[in-house]
């Protein structure tokens, strides 16, 4: 029997309409008005589309888990690191899934189970952490890995029942030189052998749910970028559980910071290195994106730094180089964030910074 014409030209409609309500952060009385940040601002809306169709529609079957990648060299959310690869894959809750792969050399590689609610309530709930150094390997560095909300031997990673997401993050110290894991996920035991042909119902639920978490992520990391406005050119003196509810790595400390400076004008970040497995510094935009890594020099890890006689480290956050301490662009911005990262540091340091008239 012929089917009935459907015609769903009115979804695209109210998709459109929900996504530009997004647009709501350019407007923000605390939101830059100058001409870089909002075209900056309205490139980070357009990634952040990509970003959420990617999840949301292409990836997101839990039944056949997906390994995309979150962000890139051009694809920026929430401070992301220079540094890093962020993978992550949609999963449910009441499903078992088998990681397999190779560690090869990346020095730091974790993997989270999380409840992402950006689109409800601004949280990405950690509902479970593992970490290279916590698993076991065999002698040629392959493993695998069950992730489930039922206990298993071996490496295992927890699923709670609003688990959502699983998100991969790789630190390296020197990418050019370093291999990454190869990664897979795949879903264990019962479920369709292929995925469901797609319904009007199904795709008006992914686009809705783009649109709200587009519009979600960009007011958090708007929420983020006020509160460190409040304390300029120096670390927020923030809960770091505010930047663990919202997605962060509970092995890193997290010092946030707003910098706003004059023509001539550098910010100077000096601090002891206590005993750490890692550490990095990154210049970002109001948005939180991390600036032109590919092409500019506007991070500093612990194998590109030079050290102070003691041991302290200081970086120079300017225009061009000044000549001493470590250089770090400013790519053009006058003011923005940034962030000071410590990977399982024996105590916590809090960097000084002052601004200085070069």
């Amino acid at each position: 029997m012929p089917q009935a014409p459907v015609n769903l030209e009115h979804v695209w409609r109210d998709f459109c309409a929900q996504l530009a309500d997004a647009g709501t952060i350019l407007s923000r009385p605390s939101t830059p008005g100058n001409a870089l940040d909002q075209a900056e601002g309205l490139r980070y809306l357009s990634r952040l589309t990509r970003t959420a169709l990617n999840m949301l529609v292409d990836s997101a079957d839990p039944d056949f888990p997906r390994l995309f990648m979150l962000c890139d060299d051009k694809i920026k959310i929430g401070a992301d690191n220079p540094d890093n690869i962020y993978q992550q894959c949609v999963v449910r809750g009441d499903q078992t899934y088998r990681v397999t792969g190779k560690r090869n050399s990346v020095p730091y590689c974790s993997i989270g189970s999380k409840a992402n609610r950006y689109a409800i309530d601004g949280t990405m709930a950690s509902t479970g952490e593992i970490e290279f150094s916590d698993m076991t390997f065999s002698d040629d560095g392959s493993f695998e890995m069950i992730v489930s909300k039922d206990k298993h031997l071996g490496n295992w990673l927890p699923l709670a029942e609003d688990s959502t997401l699983l998100i991969v993050r790789q630190t390296f110290d020197d990418k050019a030189s370093q291999a990454p894991a190869e990664i897979r996920v795949e879903r264990v035991g019962a479920g369709p052998a292929v995925p469901v042909l797609l319904t009007p119902d199904a795709i008006e639920r992914q686009l809705t749910a783009a649109a709200a978490w587009t519009q979600g992520t960009a007011n958090t990391f708007a929420n983020c970028s006020e509160w460190f406005k409040a304390q300029p050119n120096q670390i927020y003196d923030g809960d770091q559980n505010v930047f663990q509810k919202a997605g962060g790595d509970p092995n890193i400390w997290y010092g946030h910071f707003y910098y706003t400076l004059k023509p001539g004008e550098a910010l100077v970040i000096e601090t002891p290195v206590p005993e750490c497995r890692m550490w990095n510094l990154q210049i970002d935009n109001w948005w939180m994106e991390s600036l032109d890594h590919v092409h500019q020099k506007v991070w500093l890890n612990n194998s590109m730094a030079k050290l102070e006689s003691d041991g302290s480290v200081i970086v120079v956050c300017a225009d061009a180089d000044p000549g001493f301490g470590n250089w770090v662009d400013l790519a053009g911005h006058r003011s923005g964030t940034g962030l000071w990262r410590w990977f399982n540091a024996d105590q916590v340091v809090v960097p000084k910074m002052r601004v200085i008239t070069l």
